[in-house]
């Protein structure tokens, strides 16, 4: 799930730093109402579900609307591995300059340009958060709670695809919620 609609978001702002994300800019009054509504359509979560969050504001107050909705049995738990990614000099500029972070992305999945967390960095980490969990939890249904490049290159990865091209993914709206699944390998079972 991606976080809902945040005070970030309503400001048209880049919030990527922990100092600034983890006490500030939370959700707005829309951001809520999203998270309730994605929720009501997704018919396989219950209260078993176990819900990993950023710790960012955003995340959490999203997650913890999931959480009291469903009324889960287990706390929610934040994972750092989770986080936005890191934005480096656009922070607190402008959500226009995510335009120019993603041309260089297409450019070069390693880029750091500007202090920007490389499309590959985040990759990694995120794709060990899921790799943990698998090994902790056989056959739990998980709700991962994040934010759009990091869900983004999560879903490019799991397509089983470079991360340069995670903007070709489908977008992920605030608030929704959609399953991973793993693309199988290439080859596998096509004969090829």
């Amino acid at each position: 799930m991606r976080h809902g609609h945040s005070l970030a978001n309503a400001r048209g702002i880049i919030v990527s730093h922990p100092e600034n994300g983890c006490r500030g800019y939370g959700l707005s009054e829309s951001g809520r109402s999203q998270v309730a509504h994605s929720l009501s359509r997704a018919g396989e979560l219950d209260a078993e579900t176990l819900i990993i969050c950023s710790d960012f504001k955003r995340a959490r107050e999203s997650a913890d609307i999931v959480h009291a909705r469903l009324v889960c049995r287990s706390p929610v738990a934040t994972e750092q591995r989770l986080r936005e990614r890191h934005f480096g000099d656009y922070e607190l500029s402008a959500d226009s300059g995510y335009e120019e972070v993603w041309r260089q992305d297409a450019l070069d999945a390693d880029s750091r340009r500007k202090g920007v967390e490389s499309v590959n960095q985040v990759m990694q980490r995120v794709t060990r958060v899921v790799r943990d969990l698998e090994q902790r939890f056989s056959g739990a249904s998980i709700l991962l709670v994040s934010h759009g490049d990091a869900l983004q290159i999560l879903q490019a990865a799991f397509a089983r695809r470079d991360g340069s091209i995670h903007r070709q993914q489908e977008h992920l709206h605030t608030a929704e919620i959609r399953q991973l699944a793993l693309a199988p390998a290439k080859g596998a079972g096509s004969g090829v």
